[in-house]
């Protein structure tokens, strides 16, 4: 496949999140949460996660707004953790972060974060970075905060 074709397609894939995103929307009996903010562009990310006894990711769902990649990004994020534990989530989170710092990641590691590999190439824009990154640091900002809960 081309470059062409491949950018072609992860563009595809990130409009797709942004226009059509996966677990929108509150849910009813979350007991985990957390609300952040890119003010440097007005993004806003609500995610809300309803943890189980076995600390298994059974709900989760977002609100908020933003630009295509905030969106798009938080629609991934949420479709990578769900039905995982906490650990296997903020594992993701890490992933993901090390990805947008310009860290070289396996391909193992990279599988583990689904459609939102994809957005390492949001790295050759550094001001879009923080609009990647939001939604993940909303999940690990939600499940640090109430750790020993």
């Amino acid at each position: 496949m081309s470059l062409s074709k491949l950018n072609n397609l992860y563009r595809e894939v990130i409009l797709d999140h942004a226009q059509h995103p996966h677990n929108y929307g509150a849910i009813a009996n979350a007991n985990y949460c957390a609300t952040l903010e890119n003010t440097s562009c007005g993004d806003l990310i609500h995610l809300q996660l309803y943890l189980n006894s076995q600390d298994t990711i059974t709900q989760i769902g977002f609100t908020g707004n933003g630009c295509t990649i905030s969106q798009a990004s938080a629609s991934m994020m949420t479709d990578a953790i769900k039905g995982k534990t906490k650990e296997q989530a903020l594992l993701r989170a890490h992933i993901f972060s090390q990805m947008m710092l310009g860290v070289q990641c396996t391909q193992a590691d990279l599988s583990l974060l689904q459609d939102a590999a994809i957005l390492a190439v949001v790295v050759k824009f550094p001001t879009r970075i923080k609009c990647a990154t939001l939604a993940w640091w909303s999940l690990k900002k939600a499940l640090k905060e109430n750790e020993g809960e």
